[in-house]
C-alpha cells in the first residue's frame, strides 16, 4: 500500500482520484486538502483526460473533516470560517470552474464535509450498502463545503432541512429523493460520459447550475452565447458531418 494520501491514475481518459487515508475512513486535513487540490488541477489541464472520478480508499467514501486535526490548544482562536475559506471553499469553487464532468464514485461512508464534496459533482454514483448523512448540527456547526447550496437543489427544501437533523440514509433512500443518480452502476455511466463532447458539456453544466439565480432571459441569453461557442467546436462540426454523411 503506498504512503501517498492522494492516488491518481489515468486510463481510457478517465482520471481516478483516490482519497487515501483509509485509517480515518478517508477524513479530510489540511495535507489531503492541499493535494486533492492539485490533483483536479492536474486532471483538469490533462488533453488526454476526459472524465474525473473522486472516490475512496478502502471501504470509505470520506468521513469529512478530521476533528482530530484541529489544535485543541488553539479553539479559542481557531477561526473556523477562515480555514473554511482556505481550503472547502477553495476546492469546491475549482471542481465548479472544471469543464470536464466529475463523477463522485461513493464507495463507502460519506458523511460531513464528505457528503458536500460529494454534492458538489455532477453525478454520484453509490454502492448498495453506502450509508450518508450530515452531522454538522450534532457538533454545533452548520452544513459547509457547497451543502447549503447544491443540496436543496438537488432534494429540494424541506428535505433538506431534513437531512440537516444528522439522520443517516441509505444509498436507496438517496436515489429515491435524488441525491444520487444511480446504485452501482458506475462503469455504464462513464462510457456515456467519456463520450461527451469537453467544450458543450462545460457549457451546459455552468448554464444549468445559472439557472436558479437567473430568470428566463437571462438564460435564454446564456444559451445564445453557449451555443454559439459550442457550434464552434470541432466535436460539433464532426458530429456534423457524421449525421449527413449516413
Amino acid at each position: 500500500m503506498t504512503n501517498s494520501i492522494i492516488l491518481y491514475a489515468v486510463e481510457n481518459r478517465i482520471a481516478t482520484i483516490t482519497l487515501n487515508r483509509p485509517q480515518v475512513k478517508n477524513a479530510l486535513n489540511k495535507a489531503l486538502h492541499d493535494e486533492l487540490y492539485q490533483a483536479f488541477e492536474q486532471a483538469k489541464l490533462d488533453p488526454e483526460v476526459g472524465v474525473i472520478v473522486l472516490q475512496g480508499s478502502a471501504n470509505a467514501f470520506c468521513a469529512g473533516a478530521d476533528l482530530k486535526s484541529i489544535p485543541v490548544e488553539e479553539m479559542n482562536s481557531f477561526d473556523y470560517g477562515t480555514y473554511l475559506d482556505e481550503t472547502y471553499n477553495r476546492l469546491i469553487r475549482q471542481m465548479v470552474s472544471i469543464e470536464k464532468p466529475i463523477v463522485a464514485n461513493m464507495n463507502g461512508i460519506a458523511v460531513g464535509a464528505g457528503l458536500s464534496i460529494a454534492l458538489a459533482c455532477d453525478y454520484r454514483v453509490a454502492n448498495a450498502d453506502v450509508q450518508m448523512g450530515l452531522g454538522f448540527l450534532k457538533i454545533g456547526l452548520v452544513p459547509d463545503a457547497g451543502a447549503s447550496y447544491f443540496l436543496p437543489r438537488l432534494v429540494g427544501l424541506g428535505k433538506a432541512n431534513e437531512l440537516a437533523l444528522g439522520g443517516m440514509i441509505s444509498a436507496e433512500e438517496a436515489y429515491r429523493i435524488n441525491l444520487i443518480n444511480g446504485i452501482g452502476n458506475l462503469d455504464d455511466l462513464l462510457q456515456q460520459l467519456v463520450k461527451m463532447p469537453r467544450k458543450a458539456f462545460g457549457l451546459m453544466k455552468a448554464n444549468f447550475r445559472a439557472s436558479f439565480e437567473s430568470n428566463l432571459e437571462q438564460v435564454l441569453n446564456l444559451e445564445v452565447e453557449a451555443q454559439r461557442q459550442a457550434g464552434q467546436t470541432k466535436e460539433h462540426k464532426m458530429a456534423i458531418q457524421h449525421f449527413l454523411s449516413r
